[in-house]
């Protein structure tokens, strides 16, 4: 990674002054998430080399999330399952709750969010809950690179209120984008140890698509509703999750004691301690490849439940399905629905929207 610090042209974007500082900002706006980006506005910035087969990797001498981490994956490393939903009618569930839908990374894409909720018979034509009894989760990422961040919270806050009413509900887990739109509001420009050297949260939020924009718009009540998410989750045998990680494991042997130590950890306010915390929900790819369906299980039997459902790694990425810079092979399969891998155990929900993708809302069971 070239060191540098931000310097600001007139009219001009942020540029690199190559001294000893902070980091190279002449990087593509997905940056630890994808490489390169095909999102709009940006270009596709060098492949990083392929991850070496296995399960979780270690953090490697300097990582930081301020550089790129995410590998290119060679077509055939996954396969992609065709799944349909159980035979579930909207207000019928075998528990006598109403069924049970989940939603991938939306990462600001409002009017996508509504389409889907929409097809899904979740939200009417105004944007209102209008499904009754059934059961809504959103797996986190709500801001960042898309247009309208805040309008996806403010949603997702009222469908909590109208699901409620109607005796259903609309929850929301903790995705790595919360936590560091957090850290860029409370700490800013405050410097912290990034594994390689030094970095910030307000350089690190705008090299991963943080916009302007939702930073205007972001209040008090969102802060505290973000603060306040949990990290994960099992309802109906499912074990909800943003990050396909391990790391929830440093965090606690119980559902309610990781979420209590990521929530305490959030209140402790120490800089030093969300940085750490951002950089391990930023991890990924520890249920694909060899080892990948061990990873998943020692998260099963320690937390619960017989599937995991992950956001955070696009389903285009798993699928080895990514471009090159000078345009050839850039061809990639739709995505028309979740990603089932690791013997089965694991359902990506990432449908990539960012990247020309689709925003994902399933229904689960799944029949694969």
């Amino acid at each position: 990674m070239v060191e540098g610090s931000m310097t600001q042209g007139a009219g001009q974007g942020p540029e690199v002054e190559r001294t000893a500082t902070v980091r190279d900002f002449r990087v593509p706006a997905y940056v630890h998430e994808t490489a390169p980006y095909a999102g709009p506005g940006t270009q596709a910035g060098e492949p990083a080399p392929p991850s070496e087969k296995g399960a979780e990797e270690p953090y490697p001498e300097g990582y930081t999330p301020t550089q790129r981490d995410l590998p290119v994956i060679r077509r055939g490393d996954t396969v992609q399952v065709p799944v349909d939903p159980e035979p579930i009618q909207v207000g019928q569930s075998v528990t006598g709750q109403g069924p049970l839908f989940v939603v991938g990374d939306v990462h600001g894409y409002l009017d996508e969010l509504l389409a889907a909720l929409r097809e899904k018979g979740l939200v009417d034509a105004d944007g209102q809950w209008c499904a009754g009894t059934s059961r809504l989760w959103f797996l986190g990422d709500f801001t960042d690179r898309g247009p309208d961040g805040i309008g996806v919270i403010d949603l997702v806050m009222r469908l909590s209120a109208e699901a409620a009413a109607a005796g259903g509900y609309c929850k929301a887990l903790m995705g790595n984008h919360e936590l560091l739109l957090l850290g860029a509001k409370r700490f800013g420009d405050t410097p912290v140890n990034s594994g390689a050297g030094t970095a910030t949260f307000q350089a690190a939020w705008l090299l991963n698509g943080g916009q302007k924009t939702d930073m205007d718009r972001l209040q008090d009540h969102h802060l505290q509703w973000m603060a306040r998410l949990d990290a994960l989750e099992e309802v109906d045998d499912h074990l909800l999750v943003h990050s396909d990680t391990t790391t929830y494991l440093d965090y606690g042997r119980s559902i309610e004691e990781v979420n209590d130590t990521v929530r305490e950890t959030l209140t402790r306010n120490d800089a030093e301690e969300v940085w750490d915390l951002f950089r391990k929900f930023t991890k990924r790819f520890s249920f694909r490849d060899e080892g990948g369906a061990e990873a998943v299980r020692s998260l099963l039997d320690t937390y619960g439940g017989t599937r995991i459902v992950h956001g955070h790694s696009p389903i285009p990425y798993l699928l080895g399905e990514v471009g090159s810079e000078d345009g050839e092979d850039d061809t990639r399969t739709a995505v028309e629905g979740p990603h089932v891998y690791a013997d089965g155990l694991a359902i990506a929900m990432d449908g990539g929207v960012t990247m020309a993708g689709k925003l994902l809302v399933q229904q689960l069971p799944l029949d694969a």
